[in-house]
């Protein structure tokens, strides 16, 4: 996927005013509407100017968008960092209407989970009353977590309009009860923490986006999780009883004698906790000691000379 530099297809600095932007917008989308351009590259430039603005004119995407930084360059292999836009909160505005079904896969990647928009209630008596809209975050947590349960404080940020026209990153935490099982792409409900409402309608909720901080040692697919353990070629060969960590706690794993690099091993039950548990793979990697002194050497040659082995015969060679 390669990077788009936003700013540079709009012409504009990074640090421009909102108005500025849509300044530019103006200009640029006259120049390459397609019903008028003169340009060969009209329609293709038309999309990537309106792109770049369904971006810059929403001051919660562009504030997430920057923290990207200015170091990427347009055309660059770029994969979006895990944590690149932890906690910021989005409210769903900002889209002009667009056709974003043609943007581009930056796009689709940054920005493609759809928007929730405000709950408007009618006039009643009284007054106008408005429910306030929902607000969503993606938040990291650690996987330890999602197997015990928990409360963290959980920092977001709020992305408003300065008084000089670009954004400004406000920060709140809040205490947030992790529920045990919660999967990733799983969302936390925090009721009343949205848009606040108008007259005596409800503020909105916040929805909370799960997903797990990298680990060292494991990684998740679904509710199942994935441990590669390293043996020695002797346990592998012989089969061993080995120590193996788990989130909860270390357990004992029979390696079954002949496994071979990336047989695994199933812990069932040991995956995220739920009605319905996931499972822990234990997936072998066979790892060979080092030949870094004469011993070491001497081991290894009485090893070729006692084994008559040739891991390529299956090739002919």
């Amino acid at each position: 996927m390669q990077f788009r530099d936003y700013y540079e297809i709009m012409g504009v600095a990074r640090d421009a005013t909102q108005d500025e932007i849509k300044r530019a917008y103006r200009k640029l989308a006259r120049k390459y509407h397609p019903d008028v351009s003169k340009e060969t590259d009209a329609e293709a430039r038309f999309k990537e100017v309106g792109e770049a603005y369904e971006v810059l004119k929403d001051p919660e995407k562009r504030a997430a968008y920057d923290q990207l930084g200015a170091d990427w360059k347009s055309g660059q292999d770029f994969r979006p960092p895990p944590d690149w836009d932890q906690g910021f909160e989005f409210h769903g505005g900002g889209f002009s209407g667009a056709d974003a079904a043609g943007f581009s896969d930056f796009f689709e990647t940054l920005f493609g989970r759809g928007a929730a928009g405000a709950d408007f209630g009618g006039a009643q008596a009284g007054g106008f009353h408005a429910h306030g809209g929902d607000a969503h975050a993606r938040v990291l947590i650690d996987l330890e977590d999602a197997y015990q349960g928990a409360t963290r404080a959980l920092t977001l940020k709020h992305t408003e309009l300065g008084t000089d026209g670009r954004p400004q990153v406000r920060e709140r935490t809040l205490n947030v009860r992790i529920p045990r099982g919660v999967r990733q792409g799983q969302q936390i409900r925090l009721a009343g923490q949205g848009d606040p409402g108008i007259g005596q309608g409800r503020a909105g909720d916040l929805y909370l986006e799960v997903a797990f901080r990298p680990h060292a040692h494991y990684h998740v697919e679904g509710a199942d999780v994935f441990l590669d353990l390293p043996i020695a070629p002797w346990e592998a060969a012989l089969g061993a009883t080995v120590k193996v960590p788990t989130p909860t706690g270390a357990v004992d794993l029979k390696i079954p004698p002949g496994s071979a690099g990336g047989r695994k091993l199933r812990l069932k039950g040991r995956g995220i906790p739920a009605r319905a548990p996931g499972d822990l793979y234990v997936v072998v990697q066979v790892a060979l000691p080092p030949a870094d002194s004469a011993a070491g050497r001497a081991a290894y040659r009485d090893f070729e000379q006692a084994l008559d082995f040739n891991p390529r015969a299956h090739l002919g060679v």
